[in-house]
């Protein structure tokens, strides 16, 4: 079989394979992209009064815990911390998807809003589905995804040097004849 007829069905079959993961990947990126930009999928960090960490973890706790829809009654319920400084924040992420931002300097709720990059991210990268998902679908679809920019490629191409193989074919018969 021609390398050219296996590279059609390669071609074909893969990007059969492969468009399922790939649209979700391509999609939830495209909304990925746009996440500092519309509030809906993440809360714009907010300016506290100072620039400097002038509260400690207890504060932070205790702010955390009254807001209601964080449902946070201690660490356990606390997916991580992200410390801004310069901005005065302290962006308290509970386990539930909301994001609760303290100002540093004292102690103030000033935002609370749920979180939606972050599971946008988890079916970005696959986790969503399950923790395999990434390794056994979407990781062999990346592969795949190379595969046919590279069989496409070849496509692309192949009618291009073909008929440049028979130009200069014709004129190498030209120049013998003569």
């Amino acid at each position: 079989m021609k390398l050219s007829k296996i590279n059609r069905k390669l071609h074909r079959w893969g990007s059969i394979l492969a468009l399922a993961p790939m649209m979700i990947i391509i999609i939830s990126g495209i909304i990925l992209m746009l996440k500092k930009d519309m509030a809906y999928i993440q809360p714009p960090t907010q300016r506290g009064t100072g620039t400097e960490l002038a509260i400690g973890f207890e504060q932070i706790l205790e702010s955390a815990r009254s807001v209601e829809q964080a449902k946070i009654a201690s660490w356990d319920d606390v997916d991580r911390l992200d410390v801004r400084p310069g901005k005065g924040v302290v962006k308290v992420r509970a386990k539930n998807g909301w994001e609760v931002q303290i100002d540093t300097q004292s102690g103030e709720v000033m935002q609370t809003a749920v979180r939606r990059s972050d599971l946008i991210e988890s079916i970005h990268d696959g986790t969503y589905f399950h923790d395999s998902f990434k390794l056994w679908v979407f990781l062999p679809s990346g592969v795949m995804l190379a595969i046919l920019v590279l069989t496409g490629a070849h496509l692309f191409f192949l009618p291009h040097l073909a008929r440049r193989k028979k130009r200069r074919k014709a004129a190498v018969e030209t120049v013998e004849t003569h």
